[in-house]
């Protein structure tokens, strides 16, 4: 019968052989990926995190549905609301309108319309259940175009509140500047009866 040591070495061998590294006999049933020297003296929320994205990876490189994902990636507030933007052409992957169950895989390009601004993003890892922001962050590549200033964007003609109903001649100014942001049909024709 063998001694410990004999079976110890040989396990340590077929690490070697299976591995490359000589981590020790446990190495070759250890997961390889976040648990290594650096998450441990990392901060136990974030490494409870990064475990949790770990467990929302798909297993063995499956693809996820888009709205799925761009709803884990926390792109959109809710799924629904991921598979209402696929369903209304808001969401194109590599250039095509897709529906909700298209399936994502590692590298496609994602461009999602939203409100005043196009998101677009390059797929690097796939997860299935939402994660942290942090976490979310290292699923996709940005390369979305800075938004627009917020000077901009803001609302045309806004009154103050207890200013009560407009008169004639605010109605006009802001008729005039609805018709300078092309909402107006332009000069007013006079009405005759």
């Amino acid at each position: 019968m063998p001694s410990e040591d004999t079976v110890e070495t040989q396990e340590t061998e077929d690490t070697v052989e299976k591995t490359g590294t000589t981590a020790g006999p446990d190495a070759a049933r250890e997961p390889a990926g976040p648990a290594t020297a650096e998450s441990q003296t990392a901060d136990p929320k974030i490494v409870a995190a990064v475990a949790a994205a770990e467990a929302a990876v798909p297993q063995n490189g499956e693809p996820v549905r888009v709205d799925s994902w761009i709803w884990a990636v926390r792109l959109v507030k809710t799924r629904s609301a991921g598979a209402a933007a696929c369903k209304g052409g808001h969401v194109r992957v590599n250039g095509q309108n897709v529906k909700p169950s298209h399936l994502l895989r590692v590298g496609d390009e994602v461009r999602l319309r939203q409100e005043h601004r196009e998101r677009v993003v390059v797929v690097k890892r796939l997860i299935r259940k939402r994660v942290g922001a942090p976490v979310a962050a290292q699923c996709f590549v940005d390369n979305s175009p800075p938004p627009p200033p917020r000077e901009a964007v803001a609302p045309a003609g806004v009154r103050d509140r207890g200013a009560g109903r407009p008169t004639k001649r605010d109605r006009r100014e802001l008729e005039r500047l609805r018709g300078l942001m092309g909402g107006g049909s332009g000069p007013a024709q006079p009405r005759g009866r």
